[in-house]
């Protein structure tokens, strides 16, 4: 109870020196706090950023791959990760591994007809950059594409190549301003005319890439209509459980590999690609940002120690009398020094909760930007509180013990 009176006492003085010396304790304050903003905010921002990464590239979710005839190719700054790219897969290949994977998962077969076609109902138009896939009856299900109206295409449209379309959302919306159901309407694609059969849920954007601006017609009626040389097919497998991704990806290898012929001690001729790797990517090549941002913060708190202990000695100087006085009257060095110690954590602290909310705001700014979530770093919260409590102990050890060694005699003579 006596500790506890005293810690009160302590903190009572130090909020009075504290108001005494405004001035200085506001500039020390505001380096504190910028510090502490700098390092939670664009640790904050970096959090968001993942998220947001993590969120929008794991579109299809954890439990799909795809095969493809060329690996990722991450290029940040300057700095790029290699891209291997192989001979292109037929949908010859395309369909024999769909035939051939008897693995309990889900396989479908897409090619990209155009990222430039228009698409018009009557009056209504969208700009020449709707993308056009054409897909299986598998491929909503292995993209996590949903329907919002309508019906996914049959197995025989998809054989026979029949002009029916599902619509993304946002060319629905171009087309049929008026909340008219676009089910059952005949819309022009290229110089062909298509009967819509679904209209996709709103999935938003992904670093530029949206499913929103898009339509997707039957596989054979895009290699039949929008037939170019060389046209490469991707295949997309889900599983059940992500637990099962690996032995997935393994029978998809062997399958595959006797498809394309690839021999014993051969390199795959095709790439296998994770739904979340590239996200993963991008977030490894952000380590050297949140290194950058701890620099700073560091830097910049190590100046405000600096501003802290010049504080904290200034006000030993001034206060030598009260010191002497606070001696005189039988307060021990111990006491003396805590005091002065309490007022030095009293202002880290004041400097740190200003900084770690304006941090959170700033980070959240740039979630905000992105379309990410809210995000609370809980971990960088209670880090900036520690980060602000060494800060106090260390820029305010010296001067503590220089007010505990004032000679009370000298002090009460001192003007």
């Amino acid at each position: 109870m006596k500790n506890l009176k005293l810690v009160r006492e302590n903190i009572r003085i130090s909020l009075n020196s504290i108001r005494s010396h405004w001035v200085r304790t506001v500039l020390t304050v505001s380096i504190i706090a910028f510090g502490i903003m700098a390092l939670v905010g664009i640790l904050t921002a970096i959090d968001a950023v993942e998220f947001f990464l993590t969120k929008n590239f794991a579109m299809m979710g954890s439990n799909t791959f795809t095969i493809r005839n060329r690996s990722m190719r991450v290029r940040v700054g300057h700095r790029r990760t290699r891209a291997e790219v192989y001979s292109i897969i037929t949908y010859r290949e395309a369909e024999a591994f769909k035939n051939r994977f008897s693995f309990p998962a889900v396989a479908s077969v897409s090619i990209v007809g155009t990222g430039t076609a228009t698409v018009k109902y009557r009056s209504q138009k969208t700009d020449p950059n709707v993308a056009v896939t054409g897909i299986d009856e598998n491929y909503l299900a292995t993209a996590g594409l949903k329907l919002e109206r309508g019906r996914n295409f049959q197995p025989i449209e998809v054989t026979r190549g029949s002009h029916l379309v599902i619509l993304g959302n946002e060319v629905a919306k171009t087309l049929f301003k008026h909340k008219e159901n676009p089910v059952g309407k005949m819309v022009s694609i290229g110089p062909g005319m298509y009967r819509v059969v679904g209209v996709l849920q709103e999935k938003g954007s992904s670093l530029g890439f949206t499913g929103d601006r898009a339509c997707f017609l039957p596989l054979n009626n895009v290699r039949q209509f929008f037939s170019r040389p060389n046209m490469n097919y991707s295949i997309s497998v889900m599983v059940n459980h992500p637990d099962q991704m690996d032995a997935a990806v393994g029978e998809a290898t062997g399958v595959f590999r006797q498809i394309r012929k690839d021999r014993l001690g051969q390199e795959n001729s095709f790439a296998i690609v994770k739904s979340d790797k590239i996200a993963n990517m991008l977030i490894g090549l952000t380590g050297n940002i949140t290194l950058g941002a701890t620099l700073i913060g560091l830097i910049t708190l190590f100046g405000a120690a600096i501003g802290l202990m010049n504080i904290m000695l200034v006000s030993v100087t001034e206060r030598t009398r009260e010191i002497g006085i606070r001696k005189a009257i039988g307060a021990r060095r111990k006491t003396i020094r805590n005091q002065f110690l309490f007022e030095a954590v009293v202002i880290a602290q004041i400097g740190g909760v200003l900084g770690i909310i304006s941090g959170v705001i700033m980070g959240n700014a740039v979630s905000m930007i992105t379309g990410s979530t809210f995000i609370i770093p809980w971990l960088w919260v209670f880090g900036g509180v520690i980060v602000t409590f060494v800060v106090a102990l260390l820029s305010g050890i010296i001067p503590a013990n220089k007010a505990a060694r004032v000679d009370p005699i000298e002090s009460l003579r001192y003007e």
